[in-house]
């Protein structure tokens, strides 16, 4: 009872906490958005208006212009004798050098660019559907940790499906010590156990394995998580023996020398009875050039040993 309240609750945190962070999301590329649109706005308005702005600059010169020149002409015809014909002659000079039958062409209507914004009501529709269908909550993971079986310096993992109805494309298995607060990933792929390695003797893990469905790209929640250790100690082998030298772990074994006759010591009787012991003997094969040999190739071989697997 007390497990189910508590998966509950954290159900419950981990959904408002999903949902308050898609809606700042949401939110914030829908500002984003409209400040895009509200640039392209005044980036049309201000290319296309300069034109018109400057057509209408000039229109409005060319009309005062005028309007001073008929009153200057008023004023000539009005002025006495001699006056009038020195401000005749001074009106006839300006309206000889003014153009007023030229005026820059005032663009169609039509040409005329008429902002307006192109909204599709129909997105609220796709995304309504799309968050309906967001997000699932189920009464247990699909897959749970079925086994944990101790090795010599590691831990055989298997797993199974619990839920009939799903059907995995990949596992994904992690693991943590009990002291760490961080799960990290060891294996990716199709099987359903894997052997972690690496396992420290007499400490505990935590072990935990989640799915991805055919097709999707999400993960499945995480399985309960199980806690495993092993009492063995990983092999190691003897160091110091002639013709041979070992890896970092001493768990490989390399020979130097394709003559040498040396024999191999565990450091310490890991196994017991009822154990399974496995080598793997690996060989390099070398070949001699064949005009040495009358034209026939010997493959010469070093070996080397690993360790229990």
């Amino acid at each position: 009872m007390g497990s189910i309240q508590e998966s509950a609750s954290q159900t419950r945190d981990v959904l408002k906490q999903h949902f308050n962070d898609l809606k700042g999301t949401l939110g914030k590329l829908l500002d984003e958005r409209l400040v895009t649109l509200l640039q392209e706005v005044d980036t049309i308005e201000q290319e296309t208006i300069k034109p018109l702005d400057d057509c209408q600059k000039l229109i409005e010169h060319g009309v005062n212009t005028a309007e001073d020149l008929v009153q200057e002409g008023e004023i000539a015809i009005l002025g006495g004798v001699g006056e009038q014909n020195e401000s005749l002659w001074s009106f006839t000079k300006k309206a000889l050098h003014i153009q007023l039958d030229s005026l820059p062409e005032v663009p169609l209507l039509v040409d005329v660019p008429c902002l307006s914004a192109q909204l599709d009501d129909s997105v609220l529709n796709i995304v309504k559907d799309h968050i309906f269908k967001h997000g699932t909550v189920a009464s247990r993971p699909p897959v749970q940790i079925e086994e944990l079986i101790e090795k010599p310096g590691g831990i055989i993992v298997r797993w199974c499906k619990v839920d009939d109805d799903f059907t995995a494309q990949d596992y994904r298995l992690q693991f943590r010590k009990c002291t760490s607060n961080h799960f990290e990933d060891v294996y990716v792929g199709s099987e359903t156990e894997f052997i972690v390695l690496h396992i420290d003797p007499n400490v505990d893990y935590q072990f935990r394995v989640c799915a991805r469905g055919d097709g999707r790209q999400e993960w499945s929640p995480w399985s309960i998580p199980q806690i495993g250790h092993s009492t063995l100690v990983p092999h190691e082998w003897t160091a110091g023996f002639e013709g041979y030298s070992l890896s970092s772990r001493r768990n490989i074994a390399l020979r130097n020398d394709s003559e040498s006759s040396g024999v191999l010591y565990s450091s310490a009787p890991t196994y017991f009875c009822g154990q399974t012991l496995t080598f793997r003997q690996e060989f390099q094969a070398l070949t001699v050039k064949s005009e040495d040999v009358g034209g026939i190739s010997i493959p010469m071989h070093e070996g080397g040993a690993d360790g229990p697997t």
